[in-house]
């Protein structure tokens, strides 16, 4: 029987370079890999339209496309991870010497409220740093990919023509989340990687970002699906986390040394996949998108994937 094709989107990296190249398929589906040079317009295109079966998207929202309806279901398959306390840069002439001072003051957000970036850095200020969320007037550079979602009174759009660099350089805001931090503009946290690895070692503090979503008309129609995609992902994934323990890429990004020193700290895969390894990140996450008011009530974990992979771990 001939395989069935699945439209897809997914950035090439490391851990889905075997995906990429066809060295490793899903049994009985073949994916048709369509490249969307910003990936964000692919979360865009896949929440509007349904444009694609198969698609990389970010956790938060996928949280939020979920809680409206949208006709897809996320797999256990969580692509990309990071560290957040760099993402929230000021200039250092602006007057704020700790995170709470950013209280009663404008802060960009780059592209939406329910950016991923966003909903994890504003945590960690909130979490780490003590600061009121609902005192920060939250700027936005953009809209949000689900377009049913109300922010609460305190998210607003930027002016028109506005830059989020320029405004942070003049002092028009604060600070501004998911900004380069490029001169003048410094991170608010000091010694930024420092205090997310540090986060890392004292309270597992190991964000997600990225995930795998699938069309429910598909999931239905193939049962096996899931199940397949989630064993050609993982087998995909294995191949790269061997390279990095062996230090065996030739060319290491940034992103490949991020998780080489993640394994050096925890000992275990940077990227595990499956509910289970995930599970106290996942629900820190719908806490999160909780209490900044992007969800009005917390998901089960296991709603959020297809029941075939409850118990499957990668």
């Amino acid at each position: 029987m001939a395989p069935v094709h699945l439209t897809t989107v997914t950035r090439t990296q490391g851990n889905n370079q075997a995906l990429k190249d066809g060295s490793v398929t899903p049994r009985g589906f073949s994916l048709d890999f369509r490249e969307v040079p910003v990936l964000v317009h692919a979360f865009r295109r896949m929440v509007r339209e349904l444009e694609f079966d198969v698609c990389e998207m970010a956790f938060t929202t996928y949280l939020c496309a979920k809680a409206h309806g949208k006709r897809f279901t996320a797999l256990p398959i969580f692509l990309v991870r990071g560290f957040h306390h760099g993402a929230v840069v000021h200039h250092p002439a602006a007057g704020i010497r700790t995170p709470t001072d950013l209280e009663g003051r404008r802060v960009g957000v780059n592209r939406g409220y329910t950016v991923t970036t966003g909903v994890w850095a504003r945590g960690i200020l909130s979490d780490e740093c003590g600061v009121d969320l609902d005192r920060v007037t939250w700027v936005l550079s953009g809209d949000e990919h689900v377009a049913e979602y109300r922010p609460p009174v305190n998210v607003v759009p930027m002016r028109p023509g506005g830059s989020l660099q320029t405004s942070v350089a003049t002092g028009e805001l604060a600070a501004a989340i998911g900004v380069e931090a490029s001169p003048p503009l410094v991170p608010l946290i000091p010694e930024a990687e420092e205090a997310a690895f540090a986060a890392l070692r004292q309270r597992g503090l190991y964000p997600i970002n990225h995930l795998v979503v699938v069309k429910d008309e598909l999931l239905a129609a193939h049962p096996g699906l899931a199940v397949a995609l989630v064993d050609a992902f993982a087998e995909a994934k294995r191949r790269y986390v061997e390279k990095l323990r062996a230090d065996a890429i030739e060319a290491p990004t940034p992103t490949d040394r991020m998780y080489q020193r993640v394994m050096e700290i925890t000992g275990e895969d940077p990227l595990p996949y499956g509910v289970a390894p995930n599970r106290a990140m996942i629900e820190q996450l719908i806490s999160h998108a909780l209490r900044q008011r992007i969800l009005d009530r917390a998901p089960a974990v296991t709603d959020l994937f297809p029941e075939s992979t409850h118990d499957l771990t990668a």
